[in-house]
C-alpha cells in the first residue's frame, strides 16, 4: 500500500502511528475513507458519542433506521446496530493495514453511562467484541474508578482494549498496572498475549485549555508566560512513566511470548486556542511507541506543514517538563484537582452526547417512519 504524504508517514517511520480522530457513514459508502487512509498515511480510527452524533445528522442513515424501527428494535438498539456496522466496515478498510504494520485499529466506546459499572462495562466489551468479530477492532473503556477492573477482565479474554479519558500520570500508571494483569491473566490461561492490542489515549488540549483559563486570571507575567506549557509537560512525563514498563520484572515472560506493548495515544490534539500552532499536539509530541489521533483538520495541518518531522521527546524533554510542571505549582496550579476536574467533565460531557445522540436517533426514527 502507497501513502502520499511524506511527512505523516516520516511520522509512522518515527514509531507514531497517525490516526484519524472521525468517522461517518457517508466516508465508508463513498470511499472517502479509503482515500484519506492513503492519502494521509493514516494507521487507525477512533469514535466517540460526539463523533456518532454527528455522523447521524447524514441522510444516509434513513434508510437502516426505518428497517430497524420496523424490526421492532429501540433506539438505543439502532443505535448500537448503526455503529456496529460503521464500525465494521472501517475495520475492513484497515484490514491490510492491519496484516502489514500490525497497526489498523479501529475503537469504539462502551456506553458512557456505564462509567461507573463494571459488570455493564464488561457485558458490552463482550458484547461489542462479538458483534463486530474483527481483529482489528478496539474497544474503548473509561479510565474511572470502575473502568480499571474492567480493563483488566477485557484484557484477561483477549479483547484489545483503548482505555480513554486519562488526563492524570497516577491514574495512567494505574491502568498500565490494570492492562498488566490482565496480560498475566490471559498469558496464564495460555491465551495468545500477541495478539492483544491496548493503547491509553492520554487526553492533551483540554488541559491546556482549563490551565490556561486559571493562568490568565492570575496577577504576575511570570505565571502568565507558562500559557500552553501544562498539556505537553503532562503528556511528557506520562510517557516517561511509560518507560517503566521496561523495568519490570512482570514485563521480560510476557515480551517473550510476543506481547505487545500498550502505546500511549495522544487524544484531543486538535487546537483549541487560535494562537497556538494548529499541529502543536501533533510537533510537541513525536516519539516511538505512540498514536496521534487527530481530527481531520489537524491532520491536514500537520501534512502541510514544513521542516523535518523529528522526535521531540527524550530525556532531556522530560527533566523541561518536570521543570515546567513544578513552575506551574509554586503558580498554585494542582494539576492533581486539574486532572480530576477533566476527568469528571469529561465523563459528563460523553455521557451528554450520548444522550443527544440518543434522542438523535429517537427524531431519525420518527421522522423517517413517519413519511
Amino acid at each position: 500500500m502507497t501513502f502520499a504524504n511524506d511527512r505523516l508517514t516520516r511520522l509512522a517511520e518515527l514509531g507514531q502511528a497517525p490516526w484519524l480522530d472521525s468517522i461517518s457513514r457517508d466516508w465508508l459508502d463513498t470511499g472517502e475513507l479509503d482515500t484519506l487512509r492513503d492519502r494521509l498515511a493514516l494507521r487507525g480510527v477512533t469514535s466517540n458519542p460526539s463523533i456518532f452524533q454527528a455522523a447521524l445528522q447524514s441522510s444516509t442513515y434513513d434508510a437502516d433506521v426505518r428497517r430497524l424501527a420496523d424490526e421492532g428494535l429501540e433506539d438505543r438498539q439502532i443505535f448500537h446496530r448503526l455503529a456496529t456496522d460503521d464500525i465494521r466496515a472501517a475495520c475492513d478498510a484497515f484490514a491490510e493495514i492491519h496484516t502489514e504494520t500490525g497497526d489498523g485499529y479501529v475503537s469504539i466506546e462502551v456506553d458512557p453511562d456505564l462509567a461507573h459499572d463494571t459488570e455493564a462495562t464488561v457485558a458490552q466489551a463482550h458484547e461489542l467484541w462479538a458483534t463486530v468479530r474483527r481483529p482489528n477492532l478496539m474497544v474503548k473503556i473509561p479510565a474511572t474508578e470502575a473502568g480499571l477492573p474492567a480493563i483488566e477482565q477485557v484484557v484477561s479474554e483477549g479483547i484489545n482494549v483503548n482505555v480513554t479519558l486519562l488526563f492524570d500520570v497516577a491514574v495512567y500508571s494505574r491502568v498500565r498496572e490494570a492492562w498488566l494483569r490482565g496480560l498475566e491473566r490471559l498469558h496464564a490461561d495460555g491465551g495468545d498475549v500477541a495478539a492483544l492490542a491496548s493503547v491509553a489515549s492520554f487526553f492533551v488540549s483540554r488541559v491546556d485549555t482549563k490551565v490556561d483559563g486559571l493562568l490568565d486570571a492570575m496577577d504576575g507575567e511570570d505565571c502568565r508566560e507558562l500559557r500552553g506549557t501544562a498539556a505537553v509537560a503532562n503528556a511528557v512525563v506520562a510517557w516517561a512513566d511509560a518507560q517503566k514498563l521496561y523495568e519490570d520484572p512482570r514485563w521480560t515472560p510476557l515480551a517473550a511470548a510476543g506481547a505487545q506493548v500498550q502505546r500511549l495515544l495522544w487524544a484531543s490534539t486538535g487546537t483549541k486556542d487560535p494562537s497556538y500552532s494548529s499541529s502543536k499536539y501533533v510537533d510537541e509530541l513525536v516519539v516511538e511507541h505512540t498514536v496521534n489521533t487527530m481530527p481531520l483538520p489537524t491532520l491536514e495541518a500537520f501534512a502541510a506543514g514544513s521542516g523535518e518531522v523529528v522526535a521531540t521527546i527524550d530525556a532531556e524533554r522530560v527533566t523541561r517538563a518536570r521543570r515546567e510542571l513544578d513552575r506551574l505549582a509554586e503558580c498554585g496550579i494542582d494539576m492533581s484537582q486539574v486532572t480530576d476536574e477533566l476527568r469528571d467533565e469529561g465523563v459528563a460531557a460523553f455521557v451528554g452526547a450520548f444522550d443527544g445522540l440518543i434522542a438523535d436517533v429517537a427524531s431519525k426514527r420518527a421522522a423517517v417512519t413517519s413519511s
